[in-house]
């Protein structure tokens, strides 16, 4: 007889509410369920399905519907979407969508795929601007949910959420059966977990932005009048006035100010400048229109430029469309394209009209009103804002200008993000500059690299170099400057290329460390001079020269390379850099050189240089503090001699296994990423 199938399940939870034990089940009234096909059209389909079940189940009155509230709605369709956008971007299978309705008014959602072992991921790779629908990742369930998790089966996936309603008792754990692998809200341990599933602890701080930006996202009681929760009063048309106009000021009235407070929340901090510009349709859409679209210019081509094409402009690019119904996107999106806004005077205040789209948004919307926004700060125009709204004579002067503030806004993010690109691009390109694009390959020696700065958006205070001198000599260093930033590229940019003329000047290891710290000591006191010489020019008071800090300090770990027949001579020495250690064919690891000064602290300081064989199998591994210094609480990767235990573990391997394991040790080391950038080189005679 086989083995009995039986499923796994992995249970986060965001609230401290106990689950059910497994098979205790709270009684099911309802459930809706569909079978997608796994395409970007399944997370629409999904949502229509839920909405279509939340309206039918409350206009039956069903047990628990009573205690909806119309963020619950909003947040199903928020949880749905991204199940199912995680099932189709990670698994690419059909998804089973189920809507299942318990007596107690909670929800649960569930989206199962075919592709049991690939566990949906947080979204670090997500790209949510793009046209295709990617999810926000699995952050939004977290902080929307009162639990979620996965079940796995033979052949299949579940990921399932709970959304328990105002008032109601907590339900048990969906599919609670056979073995349960809980988590509470330190993390969710299992083989899913650590392959990417975010448990609760892992929800960035601010769930209330995160909640927010998710149901104005998917605000079901907006983009579908047919449900807007159970009704608190009488229907908006008999709040305030008749028709849309009335709810606009009823909403205006008391939503407008908190509407902007949020909303420069969410937009504050954005790096993205099409994040930017797709949390802008997701605010205006469809609480201020029925559709928005955003473009943005290049900035490099200078104001004003026009092109000979009727109404377009160098540059600009269509970057978002949204439309409250979303089967209108990509008609609305190519009519757009073919009538862009027309030329005017960037720094002119407030919207102008914009020729209406007509065809493209169907019978219910030939005719209607559409709005033109700049968007200017900073006195550099970045784009223009369109919102439209079918069916009406003209926007309401309290809608205009609300958009008129929000487009303020969003045009200083937009101005911020593209600060940050440059920043993050002028980063890129020093980085790239102050590091070799290639290491030399050294004749009966093999060499292996690890280097990851710790801040992708500057450039890191750890170098490395490994290039030939002539005359049969090749010379590496591993070098590491105090600080990081520009302070640390100046400083980079003065060693390396002085490294490399010293050594093809054939000047030996122990000259070449004299000759750089007494240049990085003339370098500080000439910066030094400088500042004081500002200071005393400002009416400060007068500085002696050579006074003030000396802060440009370099650990570095120099060498110098001559094969032969016998194998391969290695001269090196160390200046305040973690010393090189030496792996025998036998496993035996032994440093093999003596610590020294750092350079550019001690004036005339003198270095010494140690000369030993690298014979066949040996290998030679050089690292940066980055290494021996990695945490896990109070204790360091080094701490009694961890770094040569690990070494001593890489007997027999290859330079590259090498540098592989040492890394993959460091990171294992600590929970948490490392604080510190990692550089590593080893040297292999073959």
């Amino acid at each position: 007889m086989g083995a009995i199938p039986t499923q796994r399940e992995t249970v986060s939870r965001a609230t401290g509410a106990p689950a059910h034990p497994a098979g205790v089940s709270a009684r099911e009234c309802a459930r809706a369920h569909v079978t997608l096909l796994g395409s970007s059209l399944a997370p629409g389909a999904a949502r229509e399905m839920v909405r279509a079940a939340l309206t039918d189940w409350s206009a039956l009155g069903l047990p628990g519907t009573r205690h909806w509230t119309e963020h619950l709605a909003a947040d199903a369709l928020v949880v749905v979407s991204e199940l199912v956008t995680n099932a189709v971007v990670h698994a690419g299978t059909d998804v089973g969508v189920v809507c299942r309705l318990e007596e107690t008014g909670t929800l649960v959602v569930e989206a199962t795929d075919h592709h049991p072992s690939r566990a949906p991921r947080s979204g670090d790779q997500e790209t949510p601007h793009e046209i295709p629908e990617y999810g926000r990742g699995l952050r939004l369930v977290a902080a929307l949910a009162e639990s979620w998790g996965i079940t796995y089966r033979p052949g299949t996936k579940t990921v399932w959420a709970r959304l328990r309603a105002a008032g109601a008792e907590t339900g048990e754990t969906p599919e609670a059966a056979g073995v349960t692998e809980a988590a509470d809200a330190a993390g969710v341990v299992s083989a899913a977990g650590a392959a990417g599933v975010v448990s609760a602890a892992d929800v960035v701080d601010g769930a209330d932005m995160v909640r927010t930006a998710a149901r104005i996202e998917a605000y079901g009681a907006e983009r579908d009048p047919r449900f807007s929760g159970p009704p608190a009063g009488p229907p908006p048309e008999r709040e305030a006035g008749t028709g849309r106009r009335g709810r606009d000021r009823e909403w205006l009235g008391r939503g407008a100010l908190s509407f902007l407070a949020e909303a420069s929340d969410l937009l504050a901090g954005q790096l993205d400048e099409d994040l930017v510009a797709s949390l802008t349709g997701q605010l205006i859409v469809p609480r201020l229109a029925d559709w928005c679209a955003v473009w943005l210019e290049d900035e490099s081509l200078g104001r004003g430029a026009w092109s000979d094409a009727p109404g377009a402009v160098v540059g600009a690019r269509l970057a978002r469309v949204w439309h409250a119904g979303e089967s209108h996107i990509e008609e609305l999106r190519r009519a757009l394209e073919k009538d862009p806004p027309r030329p005017r005077d960037p720094w002119r205040s407030g919207p102008v009209a914009h020729p209406w789209p007509g065809d493209a948004l169907g019978p219910d919307g030939a005719h209607g009103v559409a709005l033109a926004y700049r968007l200017v700060a900073g006195g550099r125009p970045l784009g223009t804002l369109v919102i439209g709204r079918s069916g009406i004579a003209g926007f309401p002067d309290e809608i205009t200008g609300l958009v008129e503030d929000l487009s303020r806004r969003v045009a200083l993010a937009i101005g911020a993000a593209r600060q940050y690109a440059r920043q993050a691009t002028i980063s890129a390109v020093l980085q790239r500059g102050l590091l070799p694009g290639a290491v030399a390959e050294i004749p009966g020696v093999r060499s292996a690299l690890v280097y990851e700065p710790c801040d992708k958006g500057g450039p890191s205070g750890d170098f490395y170099d490994l290039f030939p001198a002539g005359d049969g000599r090749w010379c590496f260093a591993v070098g590491d400057v105090q600080g990081k930033g520009p302070e640390a590229a100046v400083v980079i940019g003065l060693a390396r290329p002085w490294l490399r003329l010293l050594a093809r000047e054939e000047y030996g290891v122990p000259d070449v460390l004299d000759r750089l710290n007494q240049l990085l000591l003339d370098d500080a006191t000439e910066a030094a001079d400088a500042a004081a010489r500002a200071l005393v020019a400002a009416g400060g008071p007068p500085v002696a020269p050579g006074d003030g800090p000396q802060t440009r300090f370099l650990s570095l770990l120099y060498g110098e390379l001559v094969p032969h027949a016998g194998g391969v001579r290695c001269t090196l020495a160390s200046a305040g850099h973690p010393l090189p250690l030496l792996l025998g064919p036998d496993g035996t690891v032994r440093a093999v050189a003596e610590p020294q000064t750092l350079l550019g602290v001690v004036e005339d300081a003198t270095y010494t240089s140690e000369t030993f064989e690298l014979c066949s199998g040996d290998t030679l591994l050089c690292v940066t503090d980055g290494v021996t210094e990695r945490r896990s609480g109070s204790r360091q990767f080094d701490d009694g001699d961890g770094l040569a235990t690990a070494l001593a573990g890489c007997a027999g391997l290859d330079a590259g296994l090498v540098a592989e394991r040492i890394r993959r040790l460091v990171h294992e080391f600590g929970a948490r990423p490392p604080e510190d950038d990692l550089a590593l080189l080893v040297l292999q005679a073959e």
